[in-house]
């Protein structure tokens, strides 16, 4: 794929952060502040689900729902911490296939406009990848947060409350084994393909953007090690920004969602910062982005959109070459970002007027109280369950 240059290039600078930000007591002070916050939104999200898992038997429809509200409400979680704790920019181009779908918007955020029913596939830099992908569910019109799937890795689901949080958000686990994780898949699969009958008797499906890293695991040194043993393995070349996809999952979940599903958007994530053979997961920690002040400078996508019924999902050899391409031209577009410290620019017959090529947004929400959502469930039941224990009280006391 011939990558055009950038537009106005610059270095990426050698280490993002500069040294730390911060003294060790504003770092103990920020630890403490993000941990709470992350704690208490994630046990008020997780005690939400454990008060609305009985509509489960009730009405499945009404179960689904609700869930999806919670997990709205955990987009809205990681999108506040980011902001407060680990602000980046965010700068985002594409080629003509997204042409007028991300607009920058009058208060100098950015609105996407993906379809409801989407597969996203990403290349996987950092293990915080998924956070600001799901951010672009937040910024969608209509909102995408509720209804984001992620496939991840089995030992996933078995962090206290994060994982059984994430069991009910119907995530999908996988063990890396396809006779073991193939049932998994086809149930899980099965119900996003679901198709439903509104009052009018007209069918419709349930709104899904399924986030796929099919490299199987982010970047790093031993990744890379893998990567090249496969490569030389198969007889091919092994990129050198990227890991080879493997393409069993991918393609399976194709052809699983195939006739509901229209598109394959792909996007291409790169970090500021991240010198070249060197490894993003081992300059962007949790602890560097969160307590530090070491958040990258800038996160980067360039994305992509693939007609589903232009990928060859017949036979497997012939969509495994189709998605080893794909990644071949990741690695040209890393390869371009690591030289100019940019991706392509969005061509200019792909805007619209006065748009410019490069959009620059923040990861935040769009009104500051929205964080309040997240404990409004919690709330609510409180006060219920505390009015009721008084007018026990009070019936009690009448009549004893």
């Amino acid at each position: 794929m011939a990558v055009a240059a950038a537009n106005s290039p610059r270095a990426t600078p050698a280490y993002p952060s500069d040294g730390e930000k911060y003294n060790r007591a504003v770092q103990i002070l920020r630890t403490v502040s993000v941990l709470a916050y992350f704690f208490a939104g994630a046990c008020a999200i997780h005690a939400s689900q454990l008060i609305g898992a009985p509509l489960y038997w009730i009405n499945r429809r009404l179960y689904y729902a609700y869930m999806s509200l919670t997990k709205q409400s955990f987009g809205l979680l990681i999108a506040t911490m980011t902001h407060w704790w680990g602000p980046t920019t965010i700068r985002i181009s594409g080629d003509a296939s997204v042409a007028n779908q991300i607009r920058k918007t009058e208060d100098g955020l950015v609105e996407f406009s993906f379809p409801e029913r989407i597969v996203m596939i990403a290349n996987h830099q950092i293990y915080t990848d998924w956070l600001y992908l799901w951010w672009v569910g937040y910024a969608n019109s209509p909102r995408m947060h509720g209804s984001l799937f992620i496939i991840l890795k089995e030992s996933l689901k078995y962090i206290p409350i994060v994982g059984p949080g994430m069991m009910f958000y119907g995530f999908i686990f996988m063990s890396r084994k396809m006779a073991v994780d193939q049932p998994r898949l086809a149930h899980r699969l099965g119900k996003l393909r679901t198709e439903h009958t509104a009052p009018d008797g007209s069918k419709y499906l349930d709104p899904m953007w399924l986030l796929l890293f099919p490299e199987g695991t982010n970047a790093s040194q031993n990744g890379r090690n893998k990567s090249a043993k496969w490569a030389d393995k198969i007889g091919v070349k092994d990129p050198e920004h990227v890991l080879l996809p493997r393409s069993t999952g991918t393609y399976y979940c194709l052809n699983e969602l195939r006739g509901t599903v229209d598109y394959v958007y792909d996007c291409t994530v790169a970090y500021e910062g991240v010198p070249r053979g060197k490894f993003g997961e081992k300059i962007f920690t949790l602890a560097g982005t969160y307590v530090r002040g070491q958040s990258p400078k800038s996160v980067n996508f360039y994305w992509r959109r693939f007609r589903v019924a232009d990928i060859p999902l017949a036979d497997q050899e012939e969509f495994d070459l189709w998605l080893r391409d794909r990644w071949y031209e990741k690695d040209a577009l890393l390869e371009q970002y690591i030289t100019t410290g940019r991706f392509p620019p969005s061509p200019a017959d792909a805007l619209t007027k006065g748009q410019e090529s490069f959009l620059e947004t923040e990861v935040r929400t769009r009104h500051w109280w929205e964080f309040a959502q997240i404990f409004t469930v919690v709330g609510a039941f409180a006060l219920v369950v505390n009015l009721l224990l008084k007018t026990w009280t009070r019936f009690v006391s009448v009549f004893s």
